[in-house]
């Protein structure tokens, strides 16, 4: 397992960020180890049942569910700006995350819930400016994970 994670990591240059944890915190950053508007850790792959918290260490963002990017039957989030929250992922599959304000500008997470089993659907969602090539980087962290622990 360590090994996956540590190979994940080296596609995202360590930039990215990639946790995983019983609970786990994304926070969400005007200036981060990545750039200008960025989550951290933008890549979290925990098991059905765990919680991530999320928190608004910087004014001016907020945190909800990209339309397309979680499995059947998960419930989307959205808070309000300024407000953190923490959220029990119970459906497996992968979820997009973003702050809607600074989409474009890349500030998004994947959180990646036990199986990916709603990968393909999710690749196919139409991401927005530095977004694209942003999860472009996450499905590869996702993609030499499971290439690991096979």
């Amino acid at each position: 397992m360590l090994r996956s994670i540590l190979l994940a990591a080296a596609v995202l240059g360590g930039a990215a960020g990639i946790a995983r944890a019983e609970d786990v915190e994304i926070k969400s950053l005007n200036m981060g180890k990545a750039g200008l508007m960025v989550m951290e850790p933008a890549y979290v792959h925990i098991a059905p049942g765990e919680s991530v918290h999320f928190v608004a260490a910087d004014k001016g963002h907020n945190f909800e569910t990209i339309p397309g990017m979680l499995p059947d039957g998960a419930e989307p989030f959205l808070t309000k700006m300024n407000e953190g929250t923490t959220v029990k992922f119970d459906k497996p599959g992968v979820y997009g995350v973003r702050c809607r304000p600074h989409y474009a500008m890349g500030m998004v997470a994947m959180i990646v819930v036990g199986e990916p089993v709603n990968e393909e659907a999710a690749k196919a969602v139409e991401q927005p400016g530095k977004a694209k090539s942003v999860f472009a980087k996450l499905f590869d962290a996702l993609d030499t994970q499971k290439t690991a622990a096979k």
